[in-house]
């Protein structure tokens, strides 16, 4: 059980640094991820090899995932958008529409959560795509940036919650090859899951906007609608980054440039369960060859240089300074990421998933204690990993022990699937939330907190009452 205690101590020495003697998160992620590669020296990874050899290659493999860049290029984003009245001219508009309503913008971000959750199915993508415009917007509305960076992250999970996910074909991948259960016999209990926990977040949304005093925006501070739209009518061009990556990867459009490109003529490497189910090969798709979450960013940096041309430096003295007030956010977020990254690399070589998986296998209980347990193992799982590794692991063993206690094999395999899609609302190691966090130039430690009482644990509950059969789906 190392990896099981690896996990515990990582995240008990970052509440203490962090928390206790009140140190920067970076620090505290570098100190949990030592304590990690000190249980990987001490007692060795699950395979035999060489230790050093594996955190080497946890670093590496953390600094080249596309989320360390996405969090950084999010942060420059968001500096160069404060930079200009590009975003402000945006949000006028905004408000022009939406200001008469309490907490407009925190409905907005709710609601497009789920939404493009259920067409991108990526949470760091679905958090890119919401946070980009919805952050700004709560932060100028007087929503706190800690807040506006919960609810964004908070809705990550619905990329997993509704069907069609990558996510959801390794698992029912793995059961259909195991005679559990049909490929389609999922789609209606999840959909209906799904709405279940967007549900869940527009109540929790009418909540956080009463207990935080989110009041309309001043009728002084709304323009009427024409002037807004004559005075920034340019500034609706920063849906365009949003929307170009979306039409690229998903829809006709894709089919069409995936057909004329021959994507989808070479063959992904099989997926493999932990049980030694191999999966059939799936084709590429445009969504595996452009990356949204690097491409939002990246798109609505240049948009932001040429809109805001006239209020940016001009000379290379001028980008260096601005640069250099930048560089603070860099370090935090970039530190914290490549740790947490580090830190999940090397839960996963110290077999953490193999070690919950037999703790799967030996539970016999009734089906109430069978899915709180399977629940709080699989959120466990999903801190370190993504929700399609954690199914990859434990998915088809957690659905066939709920089975067992006498749950529906669909129902059962939907609330599976809600439990892996707390990953991305649990720190220390989600990715949305560094994206998130980015976005909002805040420190992501204080969205830890809430995003484990707000969305994390509420949502590892409606996991339960839907597999027990309270939440009918």
């Amino acid at each position: 059980m190392t990896g099981v205690w690896a996990l515990l101590a990582f995240v008990a020495v970052i509440i203490v640094w962090n928390a206790v003697f009140k140190r920067n998160i970076g620090e505290a992620m570098i100190l949990g991820f030592v304590a990690v590669c000190a249980f990987a020296v001490v007692g060795g990874t699950e395979h035999g090899g060489s230790a050093w050899s594996a955190i080497g290659d946890a670093v590496a493999d953390a600094l080249q995932e596309e989320v360390t860049f996405a969090g950084l290029a999010f942060v420059f984003m968001s500096y160069l958008l404060s930079r200009t009245p590009v975003l402000d001219r945006l949000i006028d508009l905004l408000n022009s529409v939406l200001g008469r309503l309490r907490g407009g913008p925190v409905y907005t971000a709710t609601v497009a959560g789920g939404i493009f959750g259920a067409i991108a199915h990526v949470g760091a993508a679905v958090t890119a795509a919401v946070g980009a415009v919805t952050v700004p917007w709560m932060k100028r509305s007087g929503v706190r940036p800690e807040l506006a960076a919960t609810v964004v992250a908070g809705g990550a999970g619905m990329g997993v919650s509704f069907p069609f996910s990558a996510t959801m074909f390794i698992l029912v991948g793995g059961l259909a090859a195991q005679g559990i259960m049909q490929p389609d016999e999922i789609v209606a209990p999840l959909a209906l899951a799904g709405l279940w926990c967007l549900g869940y977040r527009i109540v929790l949304a009418w909540f956080l906007v009463r207990r935080n005093g989110i009041e309309p925006v001043a009728e002084q501070d709304r323009l009427p609608l024409r002037r807004s739209l004559r005075s920034g009518w340019t500034s609706l061009l920063l849906f365009l980054p949003i929307l170009v990556p979306l039409l690229l990867t998903r829809g006709p459009l894709a089919d069409a440039l995936g057909g004329y490109a021959g994507v989808g003529e070479e063959l992904k490497k099989p997926v493999r369960l932990a049980d030694g189910t191999a999966l059939a090969a799936q084709p590429y798709a445009m969504s595996d060859v452009i990356s949204l979450i690097t491409w939002i960013p990246v798109l609505m940096i240049a948009l932001v240089l040429f809109l805001g041309r006239r209020h940016l430096p001009r000379t290379a003295s001028g980008w260096w300074s601005t640069l250099g007030k930048a560089a603070p956010s860099f370090g935090v977020i970039g530190i914290t990421i490549v740790a947490a990254f580090s830190a999940s690399n090397v839960l996963a070589d110290l077999g953490l998933a193999s070690q919950l998986e037999a703790v799967l296998a030996s539970l016999e209980a009734s089906s109430w204690i069978m899915a709180v347990a399977i629940g709080v193992i699989i959120v466990a799982i999903a801190i370190p990993l993504t929700a399609s590794a954690t199914m990859a692991a434990v998915g088809p063993v957690a659905v066939a022990a709920l089975v067992g206690a006498g749950i529906p094999a669909p129902v059962a395999a939907a609330a599976v699937l809600i439990f892996a899609s707390t990953e991305g609302a649990s720190p220390p190691s989600g990715a949305p939330i560094y994206v998130a966090a980015g976005i909002a130039q805040v420190d992501p430690v204080k969205t830890f907190l809430p995003l484990l009482k707000y969305y994390c644990l509420p949502i590892l509950a409606l996991g339960v009452l839907i597999a027990v059969g309270v939440l009918p789906v």
